[in-house]
């Protein structure tokens, strides 16, 4: 693998003869260091069996280490120059190459179905691809992706922390996540102005067998006012300020907690209470934005 993987000057080499200028648009900064990229597929934990989905390749240096290491690999990429050129860089006969927005692809759209995903993801749309493939793809077992370090630490962050958020929460619905370690600006081209992070997460089963929706509406309404209590956070969305507290008191949450103090079982048990109580009542999504992406 270390003889194919591509560095710095085959970067730049590549870029020029495709006529490719990374664009801030789509969030493209390509990785150019050998070792990160074998240091990523290590972290991973591929198996012979598994199946890779990546998430914007780029110029190929990651889809490079990821096809010696995975049964098959997935490779989602939305510029058409991109993907376009990649099955010429990475002649794999276990790749395939799909154009198209990460953010609208169905499990329908592979075969073999992905088990990991493992990507270096732009950084304006990394927690909602996220969000999306994991919703959009049961056949996830895990996976590990390098994000802004900001965005790393709130996607793995626990209740209580300060950067504990919708993000946080919403991950943890769908898995367990932790923090994978630190990739530096310098591997990239260009070089970005913030660190990196990588976030390794395997999936688990919800906290409650109730409709995610219904959960993450809870959430966007508990983080839209975070400075505030839940019994006043929620009111929008519970139908008034005296019907949330009703409910949250049903759930075993006090009134006067906030949301970055609850676990994702704690919000479940929210929406889940809220469906039992009194004829439902009028119960909705916040008109105020949450502080993070909704999904």
């Amino acid at each position: 693998m270390a003889d194919a993987l591509l560095g710095p000057a085959q970067i730049r080499e590549l870029a020029a003869r495709l006529g490719v200028a990374p664009t801030k648009k789509l969030g493209q900064n390509f990785l150019h260091d050998p070792n990160t990229i074998r240091r990523i597929v290590a972290a991973a934990g591929l198996t012979a069996d598994d199946v890779a989905l990546e998430v914007g390749p780029g110029l190929g240096s990651l889809t490079l280490g990821l096809v010696g290491a995975a049964r098959h690999v997935h490779a989602v990429e939305i510029d058409p120059t991109l993907a376009d050129a990649l099955p010429q860089t990475v002649a794999a006969p276990n790749l395939t190459v799909r154009r198209a927005d990460a953010m609208r692809v169905a499990r329908a759209d592979f075969d073999p179905p992905p088990t990991m995903l493992v990507a270096n993801l732009p950084y304006n749309v990394a927690v909602p691809v996220v969000l999306h493939l994991l919703a959009e793809l049961p056949t996830l077992r895990g996976g590990l992706v390098m994000v802004q370090k900001e965005v790393a630490d709130r996607l793995t962050a626990g209740p209580g922390s300060k950067v504990y958020g919708v993000p946080s929460v919403k991950l943890a619905w769908y898995a367990e996540a932790r923090p994978a370690g630190k990739v530096p600006p310098a591997v990239f081209w260009p070089v970005p102005n913030v660190d990196s992070g990588l976030v390794a997460f395997t999936r688990r089963d919800p906290p409650a067998d109730i409709d995610r929706r219904a959960v993450f509406a809870v959430v966007d309404a508990a983080f839209a006012q975070r400075r505030k209590t839940l019994r006043a956070a929620l009111a929008g969305w519970a139908g008034g300020p005296d019907r949330a507290a009703r409910v949250l008191v049903a759930a075993g949450v006090s009134p006067q907690a906030r949301g970055e103090s609850l676990t994702v079982g704690q919000f479940a048990a929210i929406a889940a209470a809220a469906k039992s109580s009194e004829g439902g009542g009028k119960l909705r999504p916040t008109d105020a934005q949450p502080e993070e992406v909704d999904l």
